[in-house]
């Protein structure tokens, strides 16, 4: 089991940036798929971006493609999202997520952070 803690949410005009981060606790990060998951008022949570053990390979939401990147610091246990251009429709709680297994799907993340609000105003 790893704790987890996101940070660096706020409100930012649409075409703004920000750089959420999600800080694990614990020695194993490295042996933990990360993910980002966003749930918007009144929706499902989402799939944003999902990073391997090593930081070998990323995968995206098409909705951010181009926009947000995913990276990791093993060193520092510490993962981040990078968010540019932000659209109005980008607002929601991010959060992050711990699985053994690699992939996309809410159901294989068992360890999530408590959420960081992105509002993204006009």
């Amino acid at each position: 089991q790893v704790q987890l803690v996101e940070s660096g949410g706020g409100l930012v005009q649409a075409g703004g940036s920000l750089r959420l981060s999600c800080a694990a606790s614990g020695r194993t990060f490295g042996s933990y798929v990360m993910g980002w998951f966003r749930q918007a008022p009144g929706k499902e949570r989402e799939f944003v971006a999902a990073i391997s053990w090593s930081g070998g390979r990323t995968d995206s939401a098409d909705s951010v493609k181009g926009r947000f990147t995913i990276s990791r610091d093993n060193a520092k246990n510490t993962v981040y999202l990078q968010m540019n251009s932000l659209k109005l429709e980008d607002t929601a709680v991010y959060y992050c997520a711990a699985s053994i297994t690699y992939g996309s799907s809410i159901s294989r993340y068992q360890d999530w952070g408590q959420g960081t609000q992105v509002t993204v105003s006009s």
